[in-house]
């Protein structure tokens, strides 16, 4: 398997009044193409710092973050804003749809940032509604969807521009047990057929179900 995530001796900090929080301090992680990772620790551990450091969402304080053979601290915002429209797919807690997009709609859009045509733009997002089996609910407003429902879409959006990485930030946290396992069984399901997943969740059954587990303890990998 290839390198596709590397942090080499990564440090975040945060400013906050006179107080500096160190969230990161000196983590090193390599994660292989096609792995599928849980991350894990209390509230307050690094575990979303990590997401969204990993995510490009945001840069390093200290240390090195490579995504495949490109070291993401080096690049300006419009190549790191193509990195993460391109080659990452997000899956959040709280859906983060568009409230007055229907299905299909939300999971167009990523498409269209990235200068996709209307018509395969459609045409991709009935093949993924379908995929994660709501092809009879494309043309709903989210709050027409139940909670599941809309964690579907979501996944279907993160899939839009078929990214090699998945990051998925609490994927069942607002879903009851048996439909969080559903979700969970769609993401080991994306796995096999060859997406790396890196997923943050306090849920340790949940957590039993990834390849690898990931324990991070006030800012430090300890596992």
């Amino acid at each position: 398997m290839n390198e596709v995530i590397k942090l080499d001796k990564v440090c975040k900090r945060y400013k906050m009044g006179d107080t500096i929080v160190e969230a990161l301090c000196g983590v090193n992680l390599e994660i292989k193409k096609g792995e599928f990772i849980a991350i894990v620790g209390p509230s307050g551990s690094g575990k979303s710092t990590m997401m969204n450091l990993v995510g490009a969402l945001d840069l390093a304080t200290e240390g090195d973050i490579f995504l495949g053979d490109k070291n993401i601290e080096h690049l300006g915002e419009s190549e790191l804003a193509q990195i993460r429209g391109r080659r990452i797919g997000f899956v959040f807690q709280t859906f983060n749809l568009i409230p007055t997009l229907r299905a299909t709609e939300n999971v167009m859009l990523p498409m269209f940032f990235q200068g996709v045509s209307d018509a395969k733009q459609k045409e991709r997002a009935r093949e993924l509604l379908t995929k994660v089996g709501l092809k009879h609910r494309m043309d709903h407003l989210p709050n027409e969807l139940s909670g599941g429902e809309r964690q579907r879409v979501a996944i279907a959006r993160a899939l839009a521009n078929d990214p090699e990485v998945i990051l998925a930030d609490e994927p069942t946290g607002n879903l009851d047990s048996k439909t969080g396992r559903e979700i969970i069984q769609m993401f080991i399901k994306l796995n096999k057929e060859g997406k790396t997943i890196i997923m943050v969740t306090h849920d340790l059954e949940i957590a039993k179900l990834a390849q690898r587990t990931i324990k991070l303890k006030d800012g430090e990998i300890v596992k």
